[in-house]
């Protein structure tokens, strides 16, 4: 196993993945802020973590070092001047109206352990955990009803998203949302400060101060050469055309980007919602992609500058070119059965994760899907999913793939 980040398929077998176990961020979950938070409902805490906790059980029995995402932070801030930047980055990134309400948030974060900092700024900061002086501002006052000075990250466990790795190097990308930008920062601090996840020699594609805004779903390593990315709902036309010029202009194997340009809506949310690999000429496949598709293809002509055409093969066609294959077969979500196909898509029935050639996780409630999988000869490992499920994203979602065997 090669040491360090080592992504260049997303079939490799799986060595090192960083998850997050959901804690009590997900209790500040209520009806009033779902639209804020990007929710439709509550999760059971107790009930969603046993369901993680069997995720990572199943990663682990299949040879899979897993990495948490509080702990990694934690040690991130070891340093107490590292601590006081990022204590600041992240009241500034909260946007905090009262200065009052600042200097509180940082001297209870500052007098923390880099654990519960971690943990504290993840739950979110309730107004009635500090003594703040009243508000000097009508803004301040205004938002006064408003229980959270900081809001909680329940989108956390979640952690394709904020960052993806591909090849040696990592994507610290810029969400789409305000809700789940500060899951950045923390990655952001990772990288510059955890060199046991993230070695001096890794290679920053992307970075979440840019402009434009790219989500780690939407990011697909399809082989040493060819990295897929959607345009989507949470991720810019902008954003990819910069992270494609980084990846290409460097010294390594990619030697083009494919644009997925897929539906803005909701159910589609990100690339991997739609579209996963799960062998090496099996993909699964939401049938509304199957059809029509805008496909890009970004290369880099001879003086350095990027080149962008318009693909005019269907997607089987295009990937048994791509990846030098005689045949693919795409694998429906939900088969024929256009109601299971819209009921399972929903419930991440596509988002399913390879942790090696032919052998996936999926969530246990998509069974049409899973047993379409296992026709077609795939090995898969069903989790329970009725709690976790309720934040819709599947296995893929839920994980950021550290290091990869080659192919």
């Amino acid at each position: 196993m090669k040491h360090g980040v080592n992504i260049y398929s997303e079939i490799g077998k799986l060595n090192k993945v960083l998850l997050h176990r959901l804690g009590n961020e997900i209790e500040g979950l209520v009806p009033d802020n779902f639209e804020r938070l990007l929710f439709d409902d509550i999760p059971y805490l107790a009930a969603a973590q046993k369901e993680h906790d069997q995720f990572a059980e199943v990663l682990k029995e299949n040879g899979a070092e897993v990495l948490y995402f509080l702990e990694e932070a934690a040690y991130s801030l070891t340093a107490e001047t590292v601590r006081k930047s990022f204590i600041n980055e992240f009241i500034y990134e909260s946007a905090i109206l009262s200065p009052y309400a600042c200097e509180a948030i940082y001297d209870k974060l500052m007098a923390m352990t880099p654990t519960n900092l971690v943990a504290q700024c993840i739950a979110g900061i309730r107004k009635d955990q500090i003594e703040v002086e009243a508000p000097n501002s009508l803004a301040a006052m205004v938002a006064l009803d408003y229980p959270y000075y900081t809001d909680p990250m329940p989108n956390l466990y979640f952690t394709r998203d904020p960052g993806a790795c591909i090849g040696d190097g990592i994507s610290v990308n810029r969400m789409k949302t305000d809700a789940r930008k500060r899951e950045s920062l923390l990655l952001k601090y990772m990288y510059n400060h955890n060199d046991r996840l993230f070695p001096q020699n890794t290679n920053l594609w992307y970075t979440h101060e840019g402009p434009d805004n790219i989500e780690g779903g939407d990011i697909l390593v399809l082989s040493r050469e060819v990295v897929a990315v959607g345009l989507s709902l949470r991720t810019s036309a902008e954003a990819i055309s910069c992270l494609a010029e980084n990846i290409l202009g460097a010294d390594n194997s990619f030697k083009k980007v494919i644009v997925f340009r897929i539906p803005v809506k909701r159910a589609f949310m990100h690339l991997d919602t739609v579209f996963t690999m799960v062998d090496y000429d099996k993909f699964t496949i939401h049938p509304e992609i199957e059809g029509p598709l805008d496909l890009y293809e970004i290369t880099l002509g001879k003086d350095g500058t990027p080149e962008i055409s318009f693909i005019t093969d269907d997607l089987e066609a295009l990937l048994k070119s791509e990846l030098k294959l005689p045949a693919v077969k795409l694998i429906r979500c939900g088969g024929s059965d256009r109601i299971a196909a819209q009921r399972e898509q929903w419930n991440d029935g596509s988002n399913t994760l390879a942790i090696a050639p032919g052998v996936v996780v999926t969530y246990d409630r998509n069974y049409v899907t899973n047993d379409l999988l296992e026709k077609h000869g795939i090995k898969v490992l069903p989790i329970p999913s009725s709690e976790i499920s309720r934040g819709r994203g599947g296995p893929r979602c839920m994980s950021m793939p550290i290091n990869r065997d080659d192919l």
